[in-house]
């Protein structure tokens, strides 16, 4: 299932409403890593007039109004959406959130933040009189998120597959290199160690060199242990990306690291890029630690 919209000529915008608690400001979050121009509490009054200027704009919208809005009714919400769906040239969907009384409580007191409806009653009490004012939006919803038992991971991952344009990439991923000399990339997600490869270093002709350069790649291609290697790698990647993707993580770093960060792990960061860009991932390589050992 994906409801995003395929017709250049028409904006979409989702509409984002439900109970206070369940998850409303995560999607919104997710949904701007997405690509979209989000909006949060905004006054219905406005909503007509911020939708019909999306028309201009390239980039999908995502508006949340709530209880927490002055002017807020379901009737004014139902009148405005009614409005703006004769619209042909904007594509508009309502996404409710909803979330069991009792977990939302529950998401209150171990937050202990004060439910917009409660003031100086009990938070259950908000919760009440908030599903009172807000049921009706839910048989007029195109699609109704449930998040009494929903990771925020499972979240993320629901939103991507519903409404990821389909021109962004799916997974971003980012390569690069590294010295262990000069320690960890602190963005790493996936760490690679290449030391176990034999070292070009050593050798009086290829040490100037880098891996980008064509005769420390065939020294390093050379050794036995290459190939067993970079299959390993290739499997582990295979298995684990589609993983991330199905999490609906926005993107990856791997880094690949060797002693000096200019030899093994260079050409291997390389080599992986490459591939990764032939299974038509989105890739971008970097090389942390070359100008380090060159300046040396």
């Amino acid at each position: 299932m994906n409801l995003v919209n395929t017709d250049p000529l028409v904006r979409p915008v989702l509409l984002i409403t439900g109970m206070s608690g369940s998850g409303r400001s995560f999607a919104l979050k997710t949904l701007e890593d997405m690509g979209y121009e989000t909006i949060d509490n905004l006054p219905l009054y406005l909503l007509d007039s911020v939708v019909l200027a999306q028309r201009k704009v390239p980039r999908p919208i995502a508006i949340s109004v709530d209880v927490r809005t002055r002017d807020f009714s379901s009737d004014h919400f139902l009148q405005e959406l009614d409005n703006l769906t004769k619209d042909p040239s904007i594509k508009l969907q309502m996404i409710f959130f909803d979330c069991d009384d009792d977990v939302l409580a529950r998401r209150y007191n171990e937050s202990r933040r004060l439910h917009p409806l409660a003031h100086e009653r009990r938070v259950i009490d908000g919760i009440r009189l908030e599903r009172h004012l807000i049921t009706p939006l839910l048989d007029h919803a195109d699609l109704v998120i449930d998040t009494s038992i929903l990771a925020t991971s499972e979240l993320r991952g629901q939103l991507r597959r519903f409404f990821l344009p389909k021109k962004a990439p799916s997974l971003s991923i980012f390569v690069t290199s590294f010295s262990f000399r000069h320690g960890l990339p602190r963005e790493a997600d996936m760490v690679f160690d290449t030391r176990a490869l034999k070292n070009p270093f050593y050798v009086e002709d290829l040490k100037p060199l880098c891996g980008e350069d064509p005769e420390v790649a065939a020294y390093i291609e050379k050794d036995k242990k290459f190939p067993p290697f970079l299959k390993s790698l290739k499997s582990i990647l295979s298995v684990s990306l589609p993983c991330f993707e199905e999490e609906g993580r926005g993107y990856l770093t791997i880094a690949v690291g060797c002693t000096g960060g200019q030899h093994r792990s260079v050409f291997v960061a390389k080599t992986l890029t490459e591939w990764l860009q032939e299974q038509k991932k989105h890739v971008k390589l970097r090389h942390r630690d070359i100008k380090k050992r060159q300046t040396k």
